[in-house]
């Protein structure tokens, strides 16, 4: 399926399993492997990526061999430019809705407290085409809390949203009038407030690679990757919603519903990040083959796998208790693998009890775009 740039970016990581603060040396270390097993490839590899300008560093699932993606692997999608920034002149902008403005060079805002926190984030159009399924990576981000400085900007007892503008911008049309605008996106004032969200500039120990948002950017676990604003350069406070592109008519997820023997069709704006898991790779090793993934979205209690046709059987979740904020890793053994063709899926359970959907599923079924595509996923191998 071939897509323009404009409808890939355009149309469109509850608690992404939380925020953990832990020390790189546990990272390295965090991933199920055996000595001298090679990866037996997935029969169904995702057609070529038919947008480069736009989409970055897929993650390649069956080369997946560390818990944490390096920098020069993670994923990036440019909405509008890329923008090249001088961080000796860079400045953050904090206004709208508040008593005092407020205004911070990097260096002022890496001599605030600073936090680090490691999850998973996920492009809310990730699975949503044959081709791009690899839009997800977890990384160490570290910076300074976000909540504290709109306390100290004072936002007004009408402050009801908080807009959140990069330096990247394009060309936009409403109503056939043409506008420069910087892309932008929004939270209600309570949740921008969460004590979770980051400031960020830091990214697994280094400055933020330029294309994932240097020098700073927005870290909001939980949500998917678009409410994750990069090139961050002005916070404003408005009192009334925040109807821009990329909240009201791109990245909207439209969902036929029945209610009471009707259709009805309901447009909500991508949000927070749901419940999902995948197969990565097959391994095999002295004859024996191996099944392992990852789940994310939610805290996990468990991850199911069905070979072919077979029953669900219960994988073993690889991870260290200390890592369950960000994705985890799962294995299952395949012994008595036969040779031949075969499917491979997974589904995560959360520790609520919510099961990740099937494709049948009306929360998938009734979905008529890409975004939010957390049904389970089915991949093929040969043995």
């Amino acid at each position: 399926m071939q897509t323009s740039r404009r409808e890939f970016v355009g149309q469109g990581g509850a608690v992404l399993g939380g925020l953990a603060l832990i020390n790189a040396p546990f990272l390295a270390q965090a991933f199920p492997s055996r000595a001298g097993e090679e990866v037996v490839a997935w029969l169904d590899q995702p057609p070529e990526n038919p947008e480069p300008g736009a989409v970055r560093n897929l993650l390649r699932w069956q080369e997946l061999d560390s818990w944490i993606t390096p920098n020069d692997e993670f994923f990036a999608i440019g909405h509008y430019n890329w923008p090249v920034i001088d961080a000796q002149t860079w400045t953050l902008e904090v206004g709208g809705r508040t008593a005092r403005p407020l205004a911070f060079t990097l260096d002022e805002l890496r001599a605030r407290p600073r936090r680090e926190v490691t999850f998973t984030l996920e492009c809310s159009g990730n699975h949503g085409f044959p081709w791009f399924i690899g839009g997800i990576g977890t990384a160490q981000w570290a910076g300074t809390p976000l909540a504290p400085i709109l306390e100290e900007a004072g936002v007004l007892d009408d402050g009801r949203e908080v807009i959140f503008f990069g330096a990247d911008q394009g060309e936009e049309e409403v109503h056939e009038i043409k506008t420069l605008q910087n892309f932008g996106r929004s939270m209600a004032l309570a949740d921008a407030m969460s004590p979770d969200n980051l400031l960020c500039y830091e990214m697994n120990g280094a400055p933020l690679p330029e294309a994932n948002g240097f020098p700073l950017r927005l870290i909001a676990p939980g949500w998917f990757g678009i409410a994750n604003v990069k090139w961050l350069n002005r916070i404003e406070v408005r009192s009334s919603r925040y109807m821009g592109r990329f909240m009201a008519q791109d990245y909207v997820t439209l969902r036929e519903e029945q209610q009471g023997g009707e259709t009805v069709w309901r447009q909500t704006s991508v949000g927070r990040a749901l419940l999902k898991s995948a197969p990565a790779k097959v391994t095999r090793s002295d004859g024996s083959h191996r099944i392992i993934g990852a789940a994310w979205g939610a805290p996990i209690a468990r991850v199911e796998v069905r070979i072919d046709d077979g029953p669900w059987q219960a994988a073993t979740i690889d991870q260290d208790e200390q890592a369950a904020f960000a994705w985890q890793m799962w294995s299952l053994d395949w012994p008595d693998a036969a040779p031949g063709e075969h499917s491979i899926t997974s589904r995560a359970v959360d520790t609520a009890g919510n099961v990740q959907p099937a494709p049948d599923d009306p929360v998938i079924a009734g979905k008529r775009t890409y975004w939010e595509s957390n049904g389970q996923v089915t991949r093929r191998v040969g043995i």
